[in-house]
């Protein structure tokens, strides 16, 4: 069933079109929640709550083309309550945790390692490196951090990164600027010392 014979349905009171709706995405959502803040220990929590949030607003929603965007308000709107509510902690990484998209899958950074099928030392090359921008995208700071996750692991334009977070367009451009070269700087060192290595 398409997304949006879906989405009608559940504001039908289909419940299950809702329960479906639900299934599609419950772990896009803690993906999401996961890359805003990785070392929460109650992402499981905050998940259910904006799947709960969906589901009893699904009725408001009146573009169905917009699902992505609203699904996306509502997870960024519960992560800065959540926010204020707690003191947060230093960031730690965790090298056991995965590094999902919004699919379940590899990262979409894994898409820039040559290959996914070679002998095991180029396979352990990749796995280090998906590792390393793993772990530099924890580092960004949150507004950096957001943003990233929301236009890169999201997909959603510029305009609707701005009114999610509330900020002006050019905020958002300039933030995004700066966190992929953040990010970029924090992977050179890696790769040169990798590319060394392998001449």
């Amino acid at each position: 069933m398409e997304l949006a014979e879906l989405i009608e349905k559940s504001q039908q009171d289909d419940r299950l079109a809702l329960e479906e709706l639900i299934k599609r995405n419950e772990q896009k959502v803690y993906n999401t929640l996961y890359h805003l803040d990785p070392n929460r220990t109650d992402i499981s929590d905050i998940a259910q709550e904006v799947l709960f949030r969906m589901a009893k607003s699904i009725k408001n929603l009146k573009k169905p083309a917009t699902f992505k965007f609203w699904l996306n308000q509502i997870i960024t709107n519960l992560f800065y309550d959540e926010l204020r509510r707690k003191t947060r902690r230093l960031n730690t990484i965790s090298i056991d945790a995965p590094f999902l998209d919004m699919e379940g899958g590899e990262s979409p950074f894994t898409l820039n390692i040559p290959d996914t099928e070679k002998l095991p030392e180029e396979k352990t090359l990749g796995s280090e490196l998906d590792n390393k921008i793993k772990e530099a995208i924890e580092n960004l700071p949150e507004q950096f951090r957001i943003v990233i996750v929301l236009r890169e692991l999201q997909g959603l334009s510029y305009e609707e990164i701005a009114e999610i977070t509330k900020t002006e367009l050019g905020t958002v451009k300039s933030r995004l600027a700066r966190a992929r070269a953040r990010l970029q700087e924090e992977i050179k060192p890696y790769l040169n010392h990798e590319r060394g290595a392998n001449e």
